[in-house]
């Protein structure tokens, strides 16, 4: 199709399987902490987009629109992916994200400043 999309295989070899079939471009996978989800980054029509979809590829569901939306990752329970958004504009500044799977309770991170590339810590027992 000519735009990036996102592949998985075996960890010891074998054939790599496209995974993204809708248009657009996508990128930056994350497993799901249980594995059986996968969130991306995907550009279509001048937006970016957090979503995630089945390994199968099946179930592809775009959880925020934005000017850009980048850097999905996981809560450790894999029920919240947190995520930077930029802001268009020169003045432009970004800031981290969390919204739940189902693509509800999107909030604002607060933070003492511009923030990119969210971390989680892992759960503790």
């Amino acid at each position: 199709s000519g735009n990036q999309q996102l592949y998985v295989m075996s960890a010891n070899g074998g054939e790599a399987r496209r995974i993204s079939f809708g248009k657009g471009r996508y990128g930056t996978p994350v497993w799901s902490p249980r594995g059986d989800l996968v969130a991306f980054t995907k550009q279509n029509k001048g937006r970016f987009h957090i979503g995630v979809m089945r390994l199968d590829g099946s179930e592809e569901r775009l959880l925020t629109a934005s000017f850009l939306d980048e850097g999905p990752t996981w809560s450790p329970n894999g029920r919240v992916i947190m995520f930077m958004r930029e802001t268009a504009g020169a003045g432009g500044s970004s800031s981290l994200y969390s919204v739940d799977i189902s693509g509800r309770n999107l909030k604002r991170v607060k933070t003492p400043g511009g923030a990119s590339d969210p971390a989680w810590s892992p759960l503790l027992k």
